[in-house]
């Protein structure tokens, strides 16, 4: 296994870095879907793509039309076929890869999360700016280790097809979008891709600041979330000549916000709110007719992001009534808990002892945020499966969803051994 590592990893880091030259967000990800199914279909996988890979009405936070368009239109110049961009048409993004050994066995599905975030990344001390693989598309970034997780993906894919032979059961690979803001996930589960699996593996780059090698076999503190959208809606005026005519919009979004923050925290476990953005206005003499502002909650336990988020919602109301506007709030995003089963620790303490790519097995590692996988993991145990969701060590000079972010890319072959190695313990024939 370990040598068919060493030649698997400069793939895996050729991989990793064009995927981080072409970052996209959520149901956007033309491009990266694209260089997902090229990769696939050189390895015999069924492929699932567009309304055949998500379930088309149970999307979250689906962009506008016009983002839609400058998207497919980004595919274009990048010569995505047509064919392609027309199946993935309206935002319909991702890829599922089955395989079917043929031979009596489990089912084990993959999930790796392919999206990146609205960040613009650092030029200056910055390997990817160093190397010549830093973001291509303004504004864009991959800041989370997505980029490596969908190489992780590919080096597993490339695993299954390689030693398929020496395998039972079934394989589906899970390339998610819309991870980031929890939209993409329940799309999947709708599909029915969680049905009948007896095995659920995941697992994310980083996290805290670890040395490459260690893996933590299980993750436990995954906060329920909940995210949103809301307009301020008032009435412009001449802001010198009739100020009372006006209905300030802008201020109605500013006091909502102070407030939010002002939420008591909860007696029963952690909560957390957060206002991301906030545009408002179209000039300095003018009255804001509207304000729009993107947050959210989170909480320990559904009931506790229950509990911020209603009182967001109140706050809101409060704050439009103050200020003489209207308020709309939208949903666009939810994320659940999960835990993990314990018996994965064993199991990846047994990949350990057989491949020295893996030198520290952590019985388990908080998360402490919010991770969309949380649907799956949930549907998986609810029909009798087990579940885990590792977590990969890398030193991290700076933390997730920082425009300096970075990781260790020796990393990727760590995540590729750890995820196959589990399979092999699995699936192999007697």
């Amino acid at each position: 296994m370990e040598r068919w590592l060493n030649e698997l990893e400069p793939k895996l880091i050729t991989w990793r870095r064009h995927f981080h030259k072409y970052p996209e967000v959520g149901w956007t990800e033309y491009v990266t879907t694209a260089k997902i199914v090229e990769e696939l279909e050189r390895l015999g996988f069924t492929l699932y793509i567009g309304k055949d890979a998500v379930d088309s009405s149970s999307r979250s936070g689906v962009p506008n039309v016009e983002q839609l368009e400058e998207a497919e239109l980004r595919a274009k110049e990048h010569n995505v076929p047509k064919a392609l961009i027309e199946k993935m048409s309206g935002g319909h993004t991702g890829v599922v890869a089955r395989l079917d050994t043929g031979r009596k066995g489990p089912h084990t599905a993959l999930r790796f999360d392919i999206d990146a975030l609205p960040i613009f990344e650092a030029a200056e001390d910055h390997l990817p700016n160093a190397e010549g693989f830093q973001s291509l598309h303004d504004g864009l970034m991959h800041a989370c280790g997505h980029d490596g997780h969908t190489s992780i993906g590919l080096g597993v894919a490339h695993y299954l097809y390689r030693h398929q032979d020496e395998l039972s059961g079934e394989f589906t690979l899970l390339f998610q979008p819309a991870e980031e803001g929890s939209r993409g996930a329940k799309a999947m589960v709708e599909k029915g891709w969680l049905s009948n699996v007896d095995h659920f593996l995941s697992g994310h780059i980083g996290i805290s600041d670890e040395e490459v090698g260690l893996v933590a076999a299980t993750s436990e503190g995954f906060l329920a979330t909940t995210k949103f959208d809301i307009t301020f809606k008032g009435k412009a005026s001449h802001a010198g000549a009739k100020p009372e005519e006006g209905k300030n919009a802008l201020l109605s979004a500013a006091n909502f916000s102070q407030h939010a923050y002002a939420i008591p925290r909860h007696s029963a476990g952690d909560t957390r709110v957060n206002i991301g953005t906030l545009e408002a206005g179209s000039g300095r003499n003018v009255t804001a007719d509207y304000a729009f502002l993107r947050g959210e909650s989170r909480g320990e336990t559904e009931e506790l992001d229950r509990y911020m988020y209603e009182q967001i919602k109140q706050i809101a109301q409060a704050s439009a009534d103050l200020y003489g506007t209207t308020v709309e709030i939208e949903e666009v995003g939810q994320g659940t808990t999960a835990e993990c089963d314990y018996v994965w620790i064993d199991r990846l303490e047994d990949v350990a002892k057989k491949y020295n790519t893996i030198n520290k097995v952590l019985p388990k590692l908080s998360i402490g945020a919010s991770e969309d996988v949380t649907h799956m993991m949930r549907a998986v145990k609810e029909d009798g499966g087990e579940v885990t969701y590792m977590i990969f060590g890398t030193p991290l000079k700076e933390g997730h969803h920082h425009p300096q972010f970075d990781y260790d890319e020796n990393v990727l072959r760590v995540g590729v051994l750890a995820v196959t190695g589990l399979l092999e313990g699995l699936h192999c024939k007697d």
